[in-house]
Formats: structure tokens, C-alpha cells, sequence
């Protein structure tokens, strides 16, 4: 057993407090990870909040974990002692069901093991990335590209490959017009990967305030949704709009922005369920989806894309011992536009 020094949180809504825990023995498919960053995902404070419910406590929250591998076991091919790695928002799955096969481990059928706040299949709690390790079986484990910053690499396990899949299910690229609504942790790196796979990229976000940011991370048209006259505007004019806020939105004025067989793909996830009159789908043949991540194939090819097109989160680092600050500015939207631990002060 490995013993490790964490962040963690005793119950919901806890302060954090430094404790250690035990990762297990190295199996031999098993990687040992040497953690140098930990990103800091909404997600990590609505399940450190126990806000969705079902928390397991105590909890180490963090999956947007990069660092580089300190021992292997024996049957691994994967990765060396020394390799830069990543550690994305699962540890395992099935490897059996239809999804598995297909390299959609997100969707597995037996339900996937999510890296912190989960519990495996033999029925321990899983802890994530605020730890100065962690063990995870090489085939849940991703390379990361020379030429990304390892604390830059940390955001794009969750928050890019969260917009980078719906990207490319829903075929964003040449000839087609895609919305971003929002300009947050999630649309800001959204932008990019439109942008560089071709197609028109318009941002929708309530004011004018990150107009200029969003121009200059790829936007070609920006418009502020507290004008009226942006829906007059932007009628039936759009292939693909990614929803990246957690706020509920005016779904039927949304859905009037879509051409015929048009989708709204959501990525955020609203407190409250979103409504929304039938009409506003069937006069265009529109469809409401939703994506999650991508699985673990995916997310390397979204690191290689990252690094061949130069698309970067926006990012600040702190210490450990600002992390409970950090959950308080996200919550206040004072961040532009990803928090990342420096592990090497926990």
C-alpha cells in the first residue's frame, strides 16, 4: 500500500483539511501516478456540497489529474517510469458492454467507475486527484503531448473533452454554424475547438462583457442574449448550439434560434428542470440533446488535437491551502477561467 497526503473534506460543505490515505498495492495492470496538478471542476464543489446527494464522505474530490508515472506493474505496456500522464473523470468500467467495445467507457452499461466519489467494482470509495498520487489501471490512463503545460493539460480531462465530444458527434466543422452559449470554464475552451475545426463559431452570453475575449479565442460574431433583438437577429440560423451554462435557460427562444433538424446540446446541468413547449420541436424537426465526456480513446485524440491546434485553457493556479477560496470565487464566478492545484504545496 502507498500512503498519500490529500486534501480532503469530512462531510458536506466541510472546510478542507490535509489527511492521508491509503492507495492500494500496484496490480499488474495498475500505474502509480506522481500527481503535479489537480484542476478544480463545478463539479467537485456540487459533489464536495453533496448537492446531487449520495456523497461518500470522507471525500477527495479531483479529476483533471496530470503527473508523471513513478512505478508501473508488470504486465503494463502502456507507459515508463517518467512519462507525462493524465487522469480524466473515470478509473474503470466493464471493458464488456456494448459501450466499452466501442470506446464510449462512459456510457457503460454496468455503470463506470467515476475516480473520486465512486466505488469500484469490489466495493471501496475511490478518491481523486487532490493527493500527491494515485493508482489507476493503465488503460484509464492518457498521455499527455510534450508540448502541453502539464498545469494547462489538467482542465482539458474534464472541461475539454466535456465540449470537445459534442463538437464531433454533432459534426462542427466546415459549413456549419455553431452557437457557444456561455463564455465560461466550459465555452471558453468550447470557442476554440469550433473554431478549429472549421466552422462559424457565434458566442451568445448575456452582455457584452467578454466580447473581446471571445473574438480573440475564435468567435467570428458575438451576441448579448439580454437583447431581444438578438433571437430576431439569429432566427433559424444555426446548425448546433452548445448550452455550456448550468443555468436554466429560455429553452423555446433557444430552440427558435435552430434551422431545420437542428440540435441544442447540453452540457451544463441546471438545478432545476428545464421546460420547454413540444411546438418549438416539432415546426422544425429541432432536437434537445445532451453529452457527457468522451471516453478514454477520445480524450487522447482531444489532447493530441489541443496540442496541434494550441487550444488551451485559461487558468490560475493556486496552493493547496486555497483551494476552500478557490470553491468560493467559482461559485461567485470570479475566475477566468479554470482553477488548478499546484500539488507540490499540499
Amino acid at each position: 500500500m502507498t500512503q498519500t497526503r490529500v486534501l480532503s473534506v469530512s462531510h458536506a460543505k466541510a472546510p478542507f483539511e490535509r489527511t492521508t490515505i491509503q492507495r492500494r498495492e500496484l496490480r499488474p495492470h495498475d500505474i502509480l501516478i506522481d500527481i503535479k496538478f489537480s484542476g478544480i471542476c463545478h463539479s467537485d464543489i456540487h459533489s464536495a456540497h453533496d448537492e446531487w446527494g449520495g456523497g461518500i464522505f470522507p471525500m477527495v474530490p479531483g479529476h483533471e489529474i496530470v503527473g508523471l508515472v513513478e512505478a508501473v506493474g508488470t504486465e503494463v505496456t502502456k507507459f515508463t517510469v517518467g512519462d507525462r500522464v493524465g487522469v480524466g473523470c473515470f478509473v474503470d468500467s466493464c471493458g464488456e458492454c456494448e459501450y466499452c467495445l466501442k470506446g464510449e467507457e462512459q456510457y457503460c452499461t454496468k455503470g463506470v467507475v467515476q475516480t473520486y466519489n465512486s466505488r469500484d467494482y469490489d466495493g471501496n470509495p475511490t478518491y481523486g486527484g487532490y493527493s500527491q498520487k494515485i493508482v489507476v489501471t493503465e488503460g484509464f490512463v492518457v498521455g499527455i503531448p510534450d508540448v502541453l503545460d502539464m498545469n494547462i493539460a489538467s482542465p482539458l480531462l474534464c472541461a475539454g473533452i466535456t465540449t470537445y465530444s459534442p463538437l464531433k458527434h454533432w459534426n462542427a466543422g466546415p459549413g456549419k454554424k455553431v452557437a457557444i452559449v456561455g463564455v465560461g470554464g466550459l465555452g471558453h475552451l468550447a470557442i476554440q475547438y469550433a473554431h478549429a475545426m472549421g466552422a462559424e463559431v457565434t458566442v451568445l452570453s448575456r452582455s457584452n462583457d467578454k466580447k473581446d475575449e471571445a473574438l480573440e479565442l475564435g468567435a467570428d460574431q458575438y451576441f448579448a442574449t439580454s437583447d431581444p433583438a438578438t433571437f430576431t437577429a439569429l432566427a433559424s440560423h444555426f446548425d448546433l448550439i452548445l448550452n455550456t451554462v448550468s443555468a436554466n435557460l429560455d429553452v423555446d427562444s433557444y430552440l427558435s434560434l435552430l434551422r431545420v433538424d437542428g440540435t441544442l446540446v447540453n452540457v451544463g446541468a441546471p438545478g432545476k428542470p428545464d421546460q420547454y413547449n413540444v411546438f418549438s420541436l416539432l415546426m422544425g424537426r429541432r432536437s434537445i440533446a445532451g453529452s457527457l465526456v468522451g471516453g478514454i480513446r477520445e480524450t487522447q485524440e482531444m489532447l493530441d488535437f489541443s496540442a496541434e491546434h494550441g487550444i488551451a485553457p485559461k487558468i490560475e493556479i493556486v496552493h493547496a491551502d486555497q483551494a476552500g477560496e478557490a470553491y468560493e470565487r467559482v461559485l461567485r464566478s470570479d475566475v477566468r477561467y479554470r482553477f488548478v492545484i499546484d500539488v507540490s504545496t499540499l
